[in-house]
Formats: structure tokens, sequence, C-alpha cells
């Protein structure tokens, strides 16, 4: 094949790529694998240095995208937080989504329903579970959000890191089950979430609890979120795996996924870190704490939305 009808025959593929590698939804892996496969046989038939660079410079792209760039690993994990990270997250932006309504619509229902009927709540959890949340949000002791699990703020730092990692990754491995795990843990923690604030807004100590969740929830609930909708593509990708097998279709969705489930497991560390040792005080004047949550939320949603948008060449 001539070089000119090559160009004209796979050009809207290359640049369709180059969008992906950008942050535009769609399968990147299999256009990473087609994209090396024209360089080969560019480099094979002897067309123009010109076409060789600029298919060596896609593959390099796709590279990036996929894996982050190679070399230092301060610059790498610098690139995947400064714009990796959200581009993943666009790239996968339907399961996310999805996510965030599996999670969220559960969580607003029953918080709002809970706090009008508080009967409610009582359908989702245990009588002495309702109890133990009032006593954690009474604000005895100086601390807000504490039942017992440890005595100090770093001791609470461990059982959070262990509480948010594992509630993650359940949702991410619950994909394997054909996608069926991860809507389950979705749904499960928004209700139990939104039965909790229900309860304890009913209760009188609205004002405690929603200036205990509001800052780091803002890195809390988008790990959860993204833990699914990570899973959400596993289980997507084992229902309709296309013209690839199943092994094909998992190994790609795995491979898109995994900067969602690295990303969150990170948010949820610093997540961790804000409820043990700020989210818990009541030192810290509750019109403090939704001044610093509202921040912190508005950045993340600019984060998400424009982080990496813009890339050297």
């Amino acid at each position: 094949m001539k070089q000119e009808a090559f160009e004209r025959q796979h050009g809207e593929a290359w640049a369709r790529f180059e969008a992906l590698c950008g942050g535009a939804s769609g399968d990147l892996p299999t256009a990473y694998r087609r994209v090396c496969l024209h360089l080969a046989l560019a480099r094979q038939r002897g067309y123009t240095e010109r076409l060789v660079l600029h298919l060596n410079g896609l593959v390099r792209q796709g590279h990036q995208a996929l894996y982050g760039p190679a070399g230092n690993p301060a610059r790498s994990w610098g690139a995947f937080l400064a714009g990796g990270f959200a581009r993943a997250v666009r790239r996968l932006r339907v399961p996310v989504l999805a996510s965030a309504l599996l999670f969220g619509v559960p969580f607003a229902s029953l918080a709002l329903g809970a706090a009008r009927r508080p009967e409610a709540a009582q359908v989702i959890l245990e009588p002495q579970e309702l109890s133990r949340m009032e006593g954690m949000y009474e604000g005895q002791g100086g601390r807000f959000g504490r039942s017992g699990e440890a005595d100090t703020d770093v001791g609470m730092f461990g059982f959070y890191v262990w509480n948010n990692v594992r509630v993650g990754f359940q949702a991410f491995a619950g994909g394997l089950l054909m996608g069926v795990g991860a809507l389950f843990f979705l749904v499960h923690n928004g209700l139990h979430g939104g039965a909790a604030a229900g309860w304890v807004t009913h209760a009188g100590l609205g004002r405690n609890f929603w200036s205990f969740v509001v800052t780091h929830s803002a890195l809390e609930l988008p790990s959860l979120i993204l833990s699914g909708a990570a899973g959400l593509a596993v289980g997507w990708a084992l229902w309709a795996p296309g013209r690839r097998t199943r092994g094909e279709a998992l190994r790609a969705a795995v491979v898109q996924a995994m900067p969602l489930v690295i990303g969150a497991a990170l948010m949820d560390v610093a997540a961790a870190a804000l409820e043990a040792f700020w989210s818990s005080s009541a030192a810290v004047p509750p019109a403090v704490k939704f001044t610093t949550g509202g921040v912190l939320w508005a950045l993340m949603l600019v984060y998400f939305l424009a982080a990496g948008r813009t890339r050297a060449r």
C-alpha cells in the first residue's frame, strides 16, 4: 500500500487516538495496540521519516497515558497527580457517573428521608448502631466521630486508612462478579451512610455531624465512587467483551481502571489524615470546617474537570 493511501485510511484513527490520550472517552488499550501495529508497518514498508516520527510520537503518548511517564519515579508520580489521574477518570466518565448515581441517590434519599421520618433509618441500621452514632457526635472529650476504635489521633488515622481502603477495594474487586459486587457495595454504602446522616440530623446533632464530615468527605466519597467506577468498568468488560475474548477485555479494562484504583487509595490516605487530625477536633469551629470543606470540594471538582487537558508536545 502506498503511503498516501495508508495515511488516508488510518488518519482519522490516529486523530481519535490522540484525543483518547488527552482524556477523551474510549478504548485506549485497543487503540494503542493498533497504533503500534501501524508504526511497525510504516517501518517495514519504508514510509517517510516524517510519518514514522509522527506514529512514534503517538505511541509514546499512548504509553504515557496508559502507564505513566518512565524514568524518575518522583516525576512519574508528579505527572500522575498533576493530570494523569484526572485524565484516567475522564476516560471512564460513564462508569464514574453510574457509580456516583448508585451511591449518591440512596445516600441522599435516606439522609433526607430519615431526617424527617427517623424510622426509615431503623430499616437499615440496628437500634444499637443508631444509639452509638448519637454518642459519636455529641462531642464528648473534645472529639467527634470516635467510637472506641482507638484512643489517639494516630491510632484513629490507622483505623481510618484501613477502613477506607477496605471499602474501596470491596467496590473495585466486586467488579469481578460481572459488576454485581461493585453495584451492591455502592448501594449498600449509600444506604448505610444516608441512614446514619438522617438519624443523627433528626437527633439534633446535625451541626456536629455535617461539620465533621464536610472536609474529609471531599476526598473519601469521590474515592469510593472512583473505586466503584473501576469495578463497574471491569464488570462491563466481562458482560460485553465485544470482538475480544473475555480475558482480553478484562485485561484491557483493568489497565484503564488501575489509575482510578491507585488514585482512590491515595485519596483514602489523605482523607484519613483529615478525619483523624482535623474533622474530629471540637476545638475547630464548625464555620471554619464548613468553609474549608467547601473549598476542598470545589478544588476536587476543578481538578477532575480540568487537570491534564493541556499536554506538552
